[in-house]
């Protein structure tokens, strides 16, 4: 799976890079027809709260998945939206092999 970060507005650390391409590679236990991940790094209204939004979109065979969660923190909205995947993947792969 080829995975492509790119950050909004800022730079992203080499730390926050390492971070992004662990837990998305992780994906690929859940069904390893992913292709291509792209995922987007942003920072919404720098004087609120929870303004740190990630963006996944996975290519999959014959379909994308897309999850999108704004928190306090790029780690926490990494790992929420990679969790809100892993679901989006199982249904998508029982979907598949009920054709």
């Amino acid at each position: 799976m080829e995975i492509n970060i790119q950050s909004v507005h800022f730079s992203a650390s080499k730390q926050l890079e390492a971070f992004v391409q662990k837990k998305v590679s992780k994906l690929d236990q859940f069904y390893d027809g992913i292709l291509t991940a792209d995922v987007s790094l942003k920072v919404v209204k720098p004087e609120a709260a929870n303004n740190k939004e990630a963006q996944i979109k996975l290519a999959v065979r014959g379909s994308d998945l897309f999850a999108d969660k704004t928190t306090d923190s790029f780690e926490k909205s990494i790992d929420e939206a990679v969790q809100a995947l892993e679901k989006q993947l199982t249904k998508f792969k029982e979907k598949i092999k009920g054709k």
